[in-house]
């Protein structure tokens, strides 16, 4: 069944669209382009309030400055750092926060995290200037961007926590959590509901604590007792996170859930998972006996790149599984990716 066209109402307008979308000089993707300046005008014909198309308006411009921003680092791997902005220098949070920064930036990855104190500037700390991103959100009781990236050119400020959080799940390829408040919670659980959801790529998950700190442990007890015993999440989900007290080890194990998997992309149906290294036949044989469950028919395969990915030119030499995946057992899926990081099924 075709696409349904996306139009104003008025043929006048569909026509000036097209001259406008033509006269951009854009190449590719024109029926996109032309989508977003008929919602536009939707809006202004459907008489849409002063707020709502400021809200719209802001959170456009928002998303538009954080893709030209991060445009040219799209070839580098990035590590967010979620954690409390209450937290001083000196507190071993603090620290370990420093310390996780410096040792992905040791690893030749880049740092992204809030602009403000506490957990933000440790984090941008520890990475220095030229590795980290300042992902800002424009509070009122927070003047100004931390020391360690004010008036950097990879600063970007947001007037909404939405946009801000599509940037970051967008860009991140792992993630760190210390302990923080409010913010820190809601960060948590989005994340583990958009990776349990499928909503959001498959990330690595740490939940770093300082040494001797119960933080994320009394959180871990928690999502046991309350949500995992009462059947509201799977006891497979909590594969999605990783629970250390080092820096260094996080650092290792965000690292390490790249060491075979490179990334994933649906094609026709099916997940496609690009690797680093291809798989022999009594490996496949492993990860089909251990993981048929994912499968709504058929069995993992190895094969060459999709016609779709040749055409996009994406990861075509790189080895691949395809898998009839059922699209709801993602916490499973990331055990066998991790299966693939280990070697062994």
């Amino acid at each position: 069944m075709a696409r349904r066209r996306y139009r104003t109402g008025s043929a006048e307008l569909d026509s000036a669209i097209a001259d406008l979308v033509a006269a951009t000089g854009r190449r590719e993707d024109r029926d996109l382009i032309a989508e977003m300046l008929v919602s536009t005008v939707r809006l202004a014909r459907e008489e849409v309030g002063r707020g709502d198309l400021k809200l719209l308006n802001s959170a456009l411009k928002e998303l538009r400055n954080s893709l030209a921003v991060f445009e040219p680092y799209q070839g580098i791997r990035k590590a967010t750092i979620f954690g409390s902005a209450r937290i001083a220098e000196g507190d071993p949070a603090y620290a370990a926060a420093r310390d996780f920064g410096a040792a992905m930036a040791a690893r030749d990855w880049m740092v992204m995290t809030g602009a403000g104190p506490g957990i933000m500037a440790a984090g941008l700390e520890g990475a220095g200037r030229d590795r980290s991103f300042g992902i800002n959100i424009e509070l009122p009781f927070e003047a100004s961007a931390n020391e360690f990236i004010v008036d950097d050119p990879k600063l970007v400020d947001f007037k909404y926590f939405f946009t801000r959080k599509v940037t970051f799940m967008r860009e991140s390829h792992g993630y760190a959590l210390l302990p923080g408040g409010f913010g820190t919670m809601d960060e948590a659980f989005e994340l583990l509901t958009l990776m349990q959801t499928g909503k959001t790529h498959l990330s690595p998950v740490v939940l770093l604590d300082p040494p001797g700190s119960t933080y994320w442990s009394h959180w871990t007890e928690f999502v046991h007792c309350e949500l995992v015993d009462r059947n509201l999440v799977s006891d497979h989900d909590l594969a999605l996170v990783h629970t250390t007290d080092d820096p260094v080890a996080a650092a290792d194990h965000v690292c390490g859930f790249y060491r075979a998997f490179h990334s994933m992309r649906y094609v026709g149906g099916h997940l496609v998972l690009r690797l680093e290294r291809p798989v022999g036949e009594d490996e496949l044989a492993g990860l089909n006996d251990a993981f048929g469950d994912l499968l709504v028919d058929g069995s993992i395969e190895a094969i060459e790149a999709t016609p779709a990915e040749v055409a996009d030119d994406d990861e075509i030499e790189r080895p691949r599984l395809r898998l009839h995946f059922d699209r709801r057992s993602h916490a499973r899926l990331r055990q066998l990716i991790d299966a693939l990081n280990a070697g062994t099924p």
